[in-house]
Formats: structure tokens, sequence, C-alpha cells
């Protein structure tokens, strides 16, 4: 797991570091947005409040919007039609839960993995302008 600051309270980013170490080889990321992502695909986040918000497939995401009488995740103002709110009560039903992020992994691992984006090769010398010893 991540160890950094969150805004997150500290017994929800417990009961979900609980619910992300149900999958092997999975860990939390994130310290604004502790969030799980696979191959740069983001498959769960809590948000600052603490609200959990974990990304399925259609016919999951329906069946669980279904099952536990919640809605689409809202975010930055627009709707995140691949993301279910998880109710608060469930959050603390991690076995009653994981399956549900298991999904949320198996349907990012089906997707073609995000580039890794390379940083600039220019180095700290060359970005304030200083010339090296050969002139370059």
């Amino acid at each position: 797991m991540t160890e950094t600051a969150s805004e997150v309270p500290a017994a929800k980013l417990a009961l979900y570091a609980d619910l992300v170490a149900t999958l092997r080889g999975v860990e939390r990321k994130g310290a604004p947005m502790p969030h799980t992502s696979q191959n740069g695909h983001i498959f769960s986040y809590m948000s600052k409040s603490g609200g959990l918000a974990l990304r399925l497939p259609a016919d999951v995401r329906a069946d669980f919007l279904k099952t536990y009488k919640t809605t689409l995740c809202r975010a930055y103002g627009i709707v995140q039609t691949e993301y279910v709110d998880v109710p608060d009560a469930l959050l603390e039903q991690t076995a009653e839960l994981a399956p549900y992020l298991a999904e949320g992994l198996a349907y990012v691992r089906a997707m073609k993995p995000k580039p890794k984006v390379k940083p600039p090769k220019a180095t700290a010398a060359k970005a304030k302008g200083i010339k090296s010893k050969n002139g370059k």
C-alpha cells in the first residue's frame, strides 16, 4: 500500500485497504485520490469525502445498480458511465464487495494497456540553458 497523506477519512481508507487486499498483486495507489489501476486504467477510487467508485462492465454494473439501489458515479460535474457509487454500508462488507472489485480488475485487464508516458529527456542543466563542457 502506498503510504502517503490523503484527505479521505482514515476509517474509510482502512476499509478500502481491506478491500484492495482481497486482490493478490494489486496495491492501492495515489494520495489525494486513492485508487487501484491495471495497465493504466483505474478500476476503483475514493473521493476526498471517502465515497468509493467501482468501474464495472455493463452487465455487472446494471446488476450492481439494481441490487444496491445506487447510482452511477458523478465527479467533476460529469456522470462517469462506467463507474458506480458504492453505498457506505456495503464498503463495510468486504466479503460481499470483493467480487465486484475483482470484476472491475478483470474488466480493465481486458482493455488495451495505455501507453506509458515518458518524461522529456531534457536534464535540469538543459532546462536552465546551461551548456556542458563540450558545448552542447
